[in-house]
């Protein structure tokens, strides 16, 4: 389970530099396109918010693994161990549980709504669906972490 969750995060961190790599990429090539072309590309704004919403959210998911979220730590400093493990399981009980509705859920809705609808984005065409893909899908990753966390510890 340790070692998938190694290579889990690896192929994670690598998919974080390609978007933000393309990202940069779109935005210069937004702004080149606007200032020296003096005609701006019709399509690179809205790549730039997608590619920005799916680094939110598989960042999000990265840094779960890692555990390096911001944390209010005040209570968990001044308990025993015992109780430190204890107050470190509800807590990923309730990340968990917020994932499994918030994100799993409701972005599977999302998903499945927008699919249906067959909502496509202005410029790109591209349909909605497969942008908002990846808020279940980072649900799904955080879920995976905080079982794994809590099954290791």
């Amino acid at each position: 389970m340790i070692g998938f969750k190694r290579i889990l995060e690896n192929v994670l961190a690598h998919a974080l530099v390609l978007l933000m790599g393309f990202m940069v990429l779109n935005v210069l090539w937004q702004v080149f396109s606007r200032f020296v072309m003096d005609e701006p590309s019709p399509f690179t704004d809205e790549l730039a918010r997608f590619l920005m919403i799916w680094l939110g959210l598989l960042g999000a998911a990265y840094v779960s693994a890692k555990n390096g979220h911001v944390a209010i730590d005040v209570l968990a400093k001044r308990a025993n161990v015992k109780n430190q493990r204890m107050l470190k399981r509800l807590v990923c009980g309730f990340i968990i549980l917020f994932c499994l509705a918030a994100m799993v859920t409701g972005g599977g809705w999302l998903v499945y709504t927008t699919y249906e609808l067959k909502q496509q984005s202005p410029a790109l065409g591209l349909p909605l669906a497969y942008v908002y893909m990846v808020i279940p899908f980072s649900g799904l990753m955080v879920i995976y972490f905080k079982v794994t966390e809590i099954i290791t510890d």
